[in-house]
C-alpha cells in the first residue's frame, strides 16, 4: 500500500498557523552577515550581555562536582522555593508559602504550565497589543484564543481597565500582565494595577509576567501579589541575573492550581535541573551587588539611547523606565516596519526588531534593546541616524516632486 508521506507527517494546525519569532529571524540573518565579514551592531535580542555573576557560577560548578545532576522534586528543591518566598517578602513585603512556588524550565516553562492548567479549547486570554511576541503562541499551543487589547503610546502602553472589563466573558480564563514590559520598557503604575485588579481579580486569573522585576530605573515595580493574592506570578533568573542559558524560572500560584501544574510538570518536564536550582539560590542570596552593578549599567545605556533618539526627533511620549528596551515610533519613515527593520540590517548593519513582532499595533515601531556596551550602542545609533537621514532626504525629494507634479512617480 502506498501512503501519502505529506499526509502522514502533516503539521498540526496549531503549529502551521503559528507566526515565527521575528527577533530570532533578525538575529539569524545578522549572524549570516557576520559570517560574511560584516560588522553588525546588535540591538535586537533581549538577552543580557553580561556573564552570569561569579557567585552564581561558582555555586553551579560546585553543585555539578557534588553530583547535583539528577532529578529533584517535581515542584523544585525546597531550598530554592523558600529562597523565592524570602525574596518576595524582602522586595515586596508579601508573605508567600513555599508550597505555592513551582520551579520550572525557564519562565517560558512556567507560563506554558500555568496556561495549560487553566485553558480549554476556546478559552480566552486577554493581553495588551503590543505584547511579548510569544504570548499568543503559548495561548494557541494550549488551545486558547488570544484577545488583544490595543494600548496607546501616549498612555504608556498600559491597559485601559474599562477595556479589560468589556473584554471579560464567561470564557475568559486569564489576563496577562507584563511589567516592566517587553517590548516597551514601561512599568505599569500601581494605580493602574489597582484598577486592573478591581476589574479582573476573581473573574479571571491575572498572570503577571514579572521576569524584568529588579530592572527598574525610576520608582519601583509593583508585584500583582501585593494587590491580589489569587493571582499568578511568572518569573525567573534569565534577565536580572544574566542566566538565560541556565533555563530556570518559577511560578507562584494560587494554592488550588499547584497540584494541577505539578501533574503537568511531572509528565512534561519531570523537574528543572538540580545544579541550576543550586545556582539560583546563590543568585537570590549572594548576588545583590552584581545585580546592582548591572542595573546601573543598563540605566546609563538607557539614558544614552533616549538622548540619541531625542536628537533624531524620535523621543518617546512616555519614557521607558524598566527592562532594557525602547519602543520607538518610526511611522513617519515607513508603513511596513517589518521590511524597514531588515533594510536597516542590510544597509546600516544594525540589527533591530520590527514592532509587528509584538502584535498588529506594533506597526510603525522598532524595538531597540540596550543590552549592549555603551561603545556599541553609540556606534549603532550613529549608523541608525545616518540611515534615517538618508530616508528623510528621499522623503523630502518625493514630497517636492509631488508638490511640483501633483503625483508621486
Amino acid at each position: 500500500m502506498v501512503h501519502d508521506v505529506k499526509e502522514a507527517f502533516r503539521v498540526s494546525e496549531k503549529v502551521s498557523g503559528m507566526a515565527p519569532f521575528l527577533v530570532m529571524e533578525v538575529l539569524e540573518r545578522a549572524a549570516a552577515l557576520e559570517r560574511q565579514g560584516r560588522s553588525i551592531i546588535h540591538m535586537e535580542v533581549g538577552e543580557p550581555d553580561f556573564d552570569t555573576p561569579a557567585p552564581i557560577m561558582e555555586a553551579g560548578i560546585r553543585a555539578i562536582r557534588d553530583g547535583r545532576t539528577h532529578y529533584t522534586h517535581s515542584l523544585g528543591s525546597m531550598e530554592l522555593r523558600e529562597a523565592v518566598a524570602g525574596s518576595m517578602l524582602r522586595r515586596h513585603g508579601v508573605e508567600v508559602s513555599p508550597e505555592r512556588v513551582v520551579v520550572t524550565v525557564g519562565s517560558s516553562g512556567a507560563l506554558l504550565l500555568t496556561l495549560s492548567a487553566i485553558l480549554d479549547p476556546g478559552s480566552r486570554v486577554v493581553m495588551t497589543d503590543p505584547h511579548y511576541a510569544c504570548y499568543p503562541n503559548f495561548v494557541r499551543a494550549c488551545g486558547g484564543v488570544s484577545v488583544r487589547l490595543p494600548v496607546r503610546e501616549a498612555d504608556g502602553f498600559q491597559y485601559d481597565p474599562e477595556a479589560v472589563r468589556e473584554a471579560l466573558t464567561p470564557d475568559t480564563r486569564a489576563v496577562l500582565l507584563n511589567s516592566p514590559a517587553n517590548p516597551t520598557g514601561i512599568v505599569t503604575s500601581r494605580e493602574r494595577m489597582v484598577a486592573l485588579v478591581e476589574v479582573a481579580c476573581g473573574r479571571a486569573l491575572i498572570v503577571s509576567d514579572e521576569i524584568y522585576h529588579g530592572l527598574v530605573y525610576e520608582g519601583e515595580a509593583t508585584s500583582i501579589l501585593e494587590l491580589c493574592d489569587d493571582a499568578a506570578v511568572v518569573s525567573g533568573f534569565s534577565k536580572l541575573y544574566a542566566m538565560t542559558g541556565w533555563r530556570l524560572g518559577y511560578v507562584i500560584l494560587p494554592q488550588g492550581l499547584v497540584r494541577p501544574v505539578q501533574k503537568l510538570q511531572q509528565n512534561l518536564f519531570i523537574s528543572a535541573p538540580d545544579f541550576a536550582q543550586v545556582a539560583a539560590v546563590a543568585a537570590l542570596t549572594q548576588a545583590d551587588e552584581d545585580v546592582e552593578r548591572m542595573r546601573r549599567c543598563y540605566d546609563e545605556r538607557r539614558k544614552l539611547v533616549l538622548r540619541r533618539l531625542a536628537e533624531m526627533d524620535l523621543a518617546c511620549l512616555v519614557e521607558p523606565t524598566g527592562a532594557f528596551y525602547v519602543f520607538v515610533n518610526v511611522s513617519r519613515y515607513t508603513d511596513d516596519v517589518h521590511a524597514f527593520a531588515f533594510r536597516i540590517l542590510e544597509e546600516a548593519s544594525v540589527a533591530v526588531t520590527p514592532g509587528v513582532d509584538f502584535g498588529p499595533h506594533g506597526e510603525g515601531y522598532l524595538r531597540l534593546s540596550y543590552a549592549n556596551s555603551l561603545e556599541n550602542l553609540e556606534e549603532g545609533l550613529a549608523r541608525l541616524r545616518a540611515f534615517l537621514e538618508k530616508q528623510e532626504a528621499v522623503l523630502q525629494i518625493a514630497g517636492e516632486l509631488h508638490g511640483r507634479l501633483g503625483y508621486l512617480p
